[in-house]
């Protein structure tokens, strides 16, 4: 078995297991990073969106709706990058339809744990723009 370990801090951690055959995702609690979209989205969001945002992380095959292919946010909307809806998700303000429980942590009460409310904002205002960043055609 591989086992996972999904702390929203998105670090991941292989735990071998040959006893058993299903993979388990973990949380954990998270620890403070810079505020520059890259290097949070590199240090939370990587494990399940991948490096490029494409959904595929080293996690996302064990998740029970693959992530969303954060590149082609744009293009899903008509060529208009949906800024208000991506804030919403990341803030747990918005849920997928097709989701029965969320996987993706609630950053923003992550980050108010962290910090405040101010600065939470500007963390989840550095996501969003890190993501606009990375769309492509």
């Amino acid at each position: 078995m591989t086992r996972y370990t999904l702390i929203p801090i998105m670090a991941l951690a292989l735990l071998p297991n040959a006893a058993q055959a299903q993979t388990k995702i973990e949380q954990g609690a998270i620890k403070t990073t810079t505020i520059d979209g890259k290097t949070m989205f590199n240090e939370y969001c990587v494990v399940c969106h991948g490096k490029e945002g494409a959904g595929n992380g080293p996690a996302a095959a064990d998740l029970k709706k693959p992530p969303a292919d954060l590149t082609k946010l744009t293009a899903r909307n008509g060529g208009t990058f949906p800024e208000a809806r991506v804030a919403r998700y990341i803030k747990g303000q918005d849920e997928v339809d097709s989701h029965d429980r969320r996987d993706m942590p609630l950053w923003r009460a992550l980050f108010k744990s962290l910090d405040n409310e101010d600065t939470a904002a500007l963390r989840v205002k550095a996501l969003v723009k890190y993501v606009k960043e990375i769309q492509t055609n």
